[in-house]
């Protein structure tokens, strides 16, 4: 059973810093801003050595802009499921929270096996890490997010796991807005990367 807990209860358990956030929110954004560095890096890498492979295959041999749209569009959709999960534990509908959780882990395993398609399907067209530079930079970074968001979907399950044995109540909102922060964070970046090595032109 899940017991509600008044609003000044809840504020005890609240660990403010200096900032006037609590202190696990802080270290969520430090954390964001750290991984901010890691992907700026491998986006600046693969722009300086965009078009410069010798061999290929390159981008315009291989790349389906209307599959990866869709792929997008599904990841994008499971913001707004994180949104209604978050909304849904803020006013204590806690089987509205598992409802959005459990479909946001669920569009998140949707691009991540498209994904997955894709690369197979790209290693069928000969690009492999080291057929070429876009091939290394390519895979290195699109590997990378694909890895955050499957790092999300591990957290999303957790939280609908705990959820369901009853120990995650109103009061322990903010885990849940802290899961939607970092899954916020891994959709805006893939915006970037859809971008910058889908849409422009090589």
């Amino acid at each position: 059973m899940e017991h509600a807990v008044a609003p000044g209860h809840a504020a005890e358990h609240e660990q403010q810093t200096s900032t006037g956030l609590d202190h696990r929110k802080l270290a969520m954004w430090a954390f964001l801003a750290s991984d901010c560095l890691f992907f700026g890096s491998f986006i600046s890498t693969y722009m300086i050595y965009r078009g410069r492979s010798v061999a290929g295959p390159t981008p315009d041999h291989i790349f389906s802009i209307p599959y990866t749209s869709v792929s997008a569009f599904v990841l994008l959709m499971s913001s707004l499921t994180m949104v209604l999960a978050l909304a849904a534990i803020q006013r204590g509908d806690h089987r509205g929270l598992r409802v959005w959780l459990l479909a946001t882990a669920l569009l998140g395993s949707v691009f991540v096996g498209g994904q997955y398609f894709e690369f197979t399907s790209f290693y069928q067209h000969g690009l492999s890490l080291s057929v070429n530079l876009f091939g290394s930079t390519f895979f290195v970074l699109t590997g990378f997010h694909g890895a955050h968001v499957t790092l999300g979907i591990i957290m999303l399950l957790s939280l609908f796991l705990t959820s369901l044995l009853g120990r995650l109540p109103t009061a322990d909102s903010l885990t849940v807005e802290l899961v939607g922060l970092y899954w916020h964070f891994v959709d805006v970046v893939w915006i970037v990367i859809f971008t910058v090595v889908y849409l422009l032109p090589a």
